[in-house]
């Protein structure tokens, strides 16, 4: 089965409708939505429900720390911005849109799949995974294979081997890279929303589970279509400018 991984929308709908076009080119069958679906951008309303459809239709969907901000209300550690953000969307959501995102859990494990926002260690603290280290840290704490994630706005691969060595893994997107069973692994699927690696292109993730391959992909949209609306909405301004530089 091809599953899509996707991740961190953060309400930018020309990034997602770009993102589930070419998942759908790619022949993918499946989706794990690894939460942050609303926050920074103009279409929350949109986003969560498409997120809703696709539930509805089998796919994972994981919380993130912004969807639960908008359920609890906004973190007191958010940045302004953000805090600011958060309630806007809240006031652009329904109730019943809010309730979904309240009812999404912090991670699911299938088989030897685990899909998690932040991190499987304490995935409430909303942690991120930075380092060989972290990662190392979550593989040890699931006896999981694979561990999906986002949070981190770049892509990034690491693994752990049979006697504990842990590493970084290098990748090219677009190219499939084969997960040996000699190792277990942690993927970050990078922002579909809000790029941050000097790229505006959304990111994403497909994998194989039948031959156990992943594949890292960048696609196009109209980021600057997104910005704009950032604007109409009259939401901060640097919110917008991040969309046009991929930061």
């Amino acid at each position: 089965m091809k599953l899509a991984v996707i991740t961190d929308v953060h309400a930018n709908r020309e990034a997602f409708e770009a993102v589930l076009e070419h998942a759908a080119d790619q022949g993918v069958e499946r989706y794990a939505l690894l939460g942050d679906f609303v926050g920074y951008g103009a279409d929350p309303g949109w986003v969560v429900e498409q997120i809703r459809t696709l539930v509805g239709a089998g796919a994972i969907a994981i919380q993130g720390n912004h969807d639960e901000a908008v359920v609890n209300g906004p973190r007191g550690s958010m940045v302004p911005q953000a805090r600011e953000v958060v309630t806007w969307t809240r006031q652009q959501l329904s109730a019943g849109q809010i309730d979904f995102l309240a009812r999404l859990p912090l991670s699911v494990t299938e088989g030897d799949q685990l899909f998690v926002h932040a991190n499987n260690v304490a995935p409430a603290q909303w942690g991120y995974v930075m380092s060989r280290l972290d990662a190392a840290t979550c593989l040890h704490a699931t006896t999981a294979r694979h561990i999906f994630c986002g949070h981190v706005h770049a892509q990034g691969l690491y693994h752990l081997t049979m006697v504990g060595a842990s590493g970084e893994a290098q990748f090219k997107p677009g190219t499939a890279l084969a997960l040996p069973a000699s190792s277990r692994w942690l993927a970050i699927a990078g922002s579909a929303g809000q790029p941050r690696d000097g790229n505006t292109r959304a990111c994403y993730a497909t994998f194989d589970t039948d031959t156990a391959t992943l594949t890292f992909w960048r696609v196009p949209y109209n980021h600057i279509k997104a910005a704009a609306k950032i604007i109409a909405a009259r939401l901060p301004s640097p919110l917008a400018e991040r969309l046009l530089r991929g930061e």
